[in-house]
């Protein structure tokens, strides 16, 4: 094999270099001069300039992954939620301090620059900035890699309040379209859907099933140049657009029929209109389940398209190919692929099943066992029907192999099914990523055993060895470097930058965690951050906050598990304890909330109805003053998220134990130096370990008590009847006190901690949430010791490092070498 020729780049790296690209692009891209340039237009300047440059690279990269012929591991994910991308593509790229010069030298300000960009709205919360960090790690350790996922021309929505209301408008982050995607319709694929399934003759005389009468839709894919940092691999993510296999219906449109003319070309290309649709409907069902299997039809397609470009046989499919499902969402994957090689291919079942299990690995992401996807047998059997007799044998195979372990257990049979018997059957898309994949993993320690011990125990008695561990982690190019380069810097002072490569090297700073210098300059750029935060704070809310407050931060998706509500309670026990006693001696605080709800989420939508309603009391309360602020700031995102967790003290890592896979927004908060007051939940118990006990404030029941809880019977009017603050505060947010122009409009919450059951365990986690609470005032109050907190907070969570990650999941999972470029 001949050797790959040196990467030598056709642009300089300088400063002047940068300068003539820019103004290049203002001229020759957008048809502008200086005088007529907006900020905008600088913006996308300024994001072509470095675009070409990472072009260049990702060519050199794709040229060395083909020749060399090398193993991809293909990431498949419903969601990525990359946020804005021209800071981490300058880092990555070895050229923002460049840029920087650059756009000084033509009076114009980098950070004010990205304020332009629109947050790439492809994803919801962790699961999709999971995806997000994982491109960059596997970039930067030159594992050659491909994501693939939908191009929705709306992100999930966009957030505003109305009285305290969520309101959800569409996220239009295509509207000025993107620097960042090259389209690629050369390499379109072909869906079907729809139709029935008939039993024909076929050229060789044998009885076989064929698809027919389908309805057809294109994939169209639109790639985002994904570069490593401080190497020359540039990966790629592909998504897909959908569009009509036929634009229009010109019989109709000539006969006047002009709105069923665009019919076709509508409904195609809803598939990739919108994030999430709401299913609540059938309508919504089936469009989801649409979406999940467009997707992974152009993928998979896509895939083989590659593989069979430099290889013969598709039996040699899992020496080149590893397939990582993230989630439940892109199942499907596992039968559309047994239908194309047994259907279209023509390989033997036992072959074909052969290479799909060798092929795929699942990454589970929730105990809840509500959030595990089903479909409806009649739903699939509309859209999917030759999927639906494929899953109907797949389930055949696996039940006669259940029977051979454990003869006439039922029960067994029937949890491992992948059907669930009911009024309507199901289709149990866990059970068919467990069933399909060769590895399934968790998310954090505590998750992990508990998929093996509470969720799929069957399973993994059934297949000894598949279940591993893979603790989730976060990129600290992006999560440090990128959004907090104020301790970036200093960092960097102190111990160099091999620590945005290595996380690893943070453990340098411990030396430091007592020094009265460090500490200080550690602290001041904490409060430089909560400066910055304050004045986004006033402008998003109207609210004046004092930057010398604590601020405590809960931010992450709207959801009761989550327990922004238990967050709420602990708030109106302050409030109320101020308003009996003036004079109360406590720390002030800044609570700092930000979250979206699922639009069909009603009671998460009271919760945030509810903060709001209280935040407005508080805020305007003059008894209060700055003793209190309660602010929550509408549409997260996560270029909000860049500006919030480099200001936050306080970490709320507080859901019910059991119930949180892992978690990332932990890791980004400690990071950055946020102290976490949290349950033993998720990768919490990790953490833990990491920083020690006296940098992290634990309460709450453990896994084990909140089992034997609910084993021996929960009634949460036992703790309410027992305190009479937890009572009074319930009674309070219950009352028209906090919305006396709409009456009962926060009823639901108080009946969901009573009547409702309080199935998160809000007020039997209370007291001791409210007590850990109070170690943190005091602790706050004692300068040394919470900069000495924050500091071993930075530098000891280097474990939570994606790269970590990925290298692990390379090693155990994918089997798959670093390509250097």
């Amino acid at each position: 094999m001949t050797a790959n020729p040196p990467f030598h780049s056709f642009f300089e790296t300088s400063a002047q270099s940068m300068k003539d690209s820019i103004l290049h692009h203002l001229k020759f891209s957008l048809a502008h001069d200086i005088p007529s340039a907006t900020k905008h237009d600088w913006w996308l300047s300024t994001a072509k300039a470095a675009q070409e440059r990472i072009i260049e690279r990702m060519i050199a990269t794709q040229a060395v992954h083909n020749q060399q012929d090398v193993r991809r591991v293909y990431y498949l994910s419903l969601e990525f939620l990359m946020g804005r991308l021209l800071s981490n593509s300058l880092y990555n790229g070895g050229i923002h301090k460049e840029t920087e010069i650059a756009l000084k030298e033509l009076g114009l300000d980098l950070e004010e620059l990205r304020g332009e960009e629109y947050d790439m709205g492809l994803g919801n919360g962790g699961l999709g900035r999971l995806a997000a960090c994982f491109l960059d790690s596997l970039a930067t350790l030159d594992y050659p890699a491909v994501g693939y996922g939908i191009r929705y021309e709306f992100g999930l929505f966009r957030q505003e309040f109305t009285n305290g209301h969520q309101i959800e408008l569409p996220d239009d982050w295509m509207r000025f379209g993107t620097p960042w995607e090259i389209v690629r319709p050369e390499c379109a694929q072909s869906v079907e859907l729809y139709g029935h399934v008939e039993n024909v003759f076929d050229d060789k005389g044998n009885y076989v099933p064929r698809w027919v009468d389908t309805k057809k839709i294109i994939g169209v894919p639109h790639d985002i140049p994904i570069p490593g940092y401080g190497t020359h691999t540039v990966n790629f993510l592909r998504l897909w657009e959908s569009r009509p296999s036929e634009k229009i219906n010109l019989e109709a449109f000539n006969r006047g029929g002009y709105s069923e003319a665009l019919a076709a070309k509508t409904q195609s290309e809803t598939v990739s209109k919108v994030l999430y649709p709401n299913d609540k409907t059938e309508a919504g069902k089936e469009l989801r389940l649409i979406q999940q299997y467009f997707f992974v039809s152009c993928s998979l397609r896509d895939i083989l398209r590659r593989f069979l470009r430099s290889s013969g046989s598709l039996l040699d499919i899992p020496k080149k190919v590893a397939i990582q499902l993230n989630d439940t969402h892109p199942s499907i994957a596992v039968v559309e692929l047994l239908r194309i090689l047994h259907d279209e291919k023509e390989l033997p079942w036992d072959q074909a099943w052969d290479i799909i299990t060798k092929t795929f690995a699942y990454t589970n992401h929730t105990l809840l066992p509500e959030a595990l996807e089903k479909w409806s047998v009649p739903l699939f059997q509309k859209v999917l029907p030759r999927h639906l007799q494929l899953i109907f044998e797949i389930n055949k195979h696996l039940l006669e192999a259940v029977e051979a372990k454990w003869p006439g257990d039922a029960e067994k049979k029937r949890v491992m099914s992948l059907i669930e018997e009911g009024g309507v059957q199901m289709v149990r898309m866990a059970n068919l990523a467990v069933v399909g994949s060769h590895s399934v993993n968790g998310v954090a320690a505590l998750h992990t055993e508990l998929l093996k011990k509470n969720l799929f125990p069957e399973f993994d008695a059934f297949y000894p060895g598949k279940f591993n561990n893979k603790t989730n982690g976060i990129t600290p190019r992006r999560w440090l470097q990128a959004s907090n380069p104020r301790l970036s810097n200093l960092i960097t002072s102190k111990i160099g930058d091999g620590w945005v490569k290595n996380l690893g090297e943070l453990r340098k700073l411990e030396q430091w965690a007592d020094d009265p210098q460090f500490q200080g300059d550690f602290m001041a750029v904490k409060h430089a951050n909560k400066v910055d935060l304050a004045k986004i704070i006033f402008q998003e809310c109207g609210v004046t906050v004092n930057s010398a407050s604590l601020f405590d931060v809960q931010i992450k998706r709207l959801h009761e598990y989550k327990r922004q509500h238990l967050n709420l309670l602990h708030i109106l026990a302050l409030y109320r304890r101020i308003l009996q006693n003036p004079s109360l001696d406590v720390q002030p605080r800044v609570f700092i909330f930000a979250a979206k709800a699922a639009p069909g989420y009603d009671l998460a939508k009271c919760i945030i109805k509810a903060i709001n309603a209280v935040g407005a009391k508080i805020n305007n309360d003059p008894r209060v003053g700055d003793k209190l602020k309660v602010v929550f700031l509408p549409n997260y995102r996560v270029s909000l998220a860049s500006r919030i967790i480099p200001a936050a003290d306080i970490s709320e890592q507080i859901s019910t134990a059991g119930k949180e896979a892992s978690g990332t927004g932990n890791m980004k908060l400690a990071l950055n130096g946020a102290v976490t007051i949290g349950t033993l939940d998720g990768a919490n118990v990790e953490i833990l370990e990491e920083v020690g006990a006296d940098n992290i404030f634990i309460f709450g029941l453990t896994v084990e008590q909140v089992e034997d809880l609910w084993h021996h019977g929960y009634h949460p009017h036992d703790y309410y009847l027992a305190d009479e603050e937890l009572r009074a505060v319930v009674d309070w947010v219950g009352s028209n006190f906090f919305t006396p122009d709409e009456p009962g409009a926060l009823g639901p919450l108080s009946h969901s901690l009573l009547e409702g059951g309080d199935p998160y365990l809000c007020l039997a986690d209370f007291h001791s949430y409210s007590d850990a609470q109070a170690r943190v005032d005091a602790a706050y109050r004692d300068k040394a010791r919470w900069a000495k907190m924050a500091i071993l907070n930075t530098a000891r969570v280097d474990k939570f490092s994606s790269d970590r990650t990925i290298h692990e999941y390379a090693r155990d999972i994918w089997h798959l070498p670093q390509v250097p470029v």
